[in-house]
């Protein structure tokens, strides 16, 4: 039986998904990605809003949700079987990362004292100061998370295509990504991606420029919201401490449902 607090933080999960609440506003552009039973992936599923939506926007959709928090996965699992998502999603307990193994899952505690679990990302080891270059901290908790790659997982799980990836793994998407080039060369996947610059150079030794790079160098286009207006861009919104991108390869172009990406394709 989940805790109290699981169920708590479950049940405002719950509640906002009921009522379409306090989603990102790149959420309403899934509709404009996913038709059919798309194969979709969900990278730091938290509470599994984004996974909500997948299954809504797509009703036939196969979502593999992977959450590497303890605590954050009853909360997933809770949302999952209250939403009825059991037959359409499977949730992973894992982190992903360029190798498998285990790492650390370090939890900033903010200055209230309360726990930043929107924050959380994996290290090898304990931080040395402060637990995020971009956020006041007293301190972090430390819990060891079993790490996979998604083309490893994708292997073993008998996952042979992959139509799209929803990313926010807080720095460790260049990681990720690269444990998943496999996967991204043969199927060419969709992608909302949270890129986090500081996060990528303080903690990870990467950028985000190699984060577009990686994507650039295969063909992808990419795209982002300016206030309420989705524009292609070849760069990252420069003064960010994170901000989602939309990756799409031309070669699907033609599997886009009518809107707004299909248009900006010119499929």
């Amino acid at each position: 039986m989940p805790s109290l607090r699981v169920l708590a933080h479950a049940f405002r999960a719950w509640r906002r998904n009921r009522t379409w609440a306090k989603h990102e506003p790149e959420t309403p552009y899934l509709a404009d990605l996913l038709t059919g039973a798309p194969v979709c992936l969900h990278v730091g599923a938290s509470d599994g809003r984004h996974t909500y939506v997948m299954t809504r926007v797509a009703p036939g959709a196969r979502v593999t949700a992977f959450e590497p928090s303890a605590f954050a996965f009853e909360v997933l699992t809770t949302c999952i079987a209250w939403h009825r998502m059991g037959g359409q999603v499977t949730a992973v307990h894992a982190a992903v990362a360029d190798r498998p193994g285990e790492l650390l899952l370090v939890t900033p505690r903010k200055t209230s004292g309360r726990m930043g679990r929107a924050y959380a990302y994996v290290a090898e080891t304990r931080p040395n100061g402060p637990a995020r270059p971009d956020l006041d901290d007293r301190g972090a908790d430390l819990q060891p998370t079993p790490v996979l790659t998604l083309d490893a997982y994708c292997r073993d799980a008998g996952i042979e295509r992959v139509d799209f990836i929803r990313m926010d793994i807080e720095g460790a998407e260049q990681k990720a990504l690269e444990g998943a080039a496999g996967l991204i060369d043969r199927d060419h996947p969709h992608v909302l991606l949270e890129i986090h610059p500081d996060m990528l150079q303080a903690r990870f030794g990467g950028s985000g420029e190699a984060v577009v790079a990686l994507f650039r160098r295969r063909g992808y286009r990419m795209f982002a919201l300016n206030a309420d207006r989705l524009e292609e861009r070849t760069t990252l919104v420069e003064g960010l401490p994170w901000k989602d991108y939309f990756f799409i390869h031309p070669s699907r172009a033609g599997d886009l449902p009518d809107g707004v990406f299909k248009a900006r394709m010119g499929a």
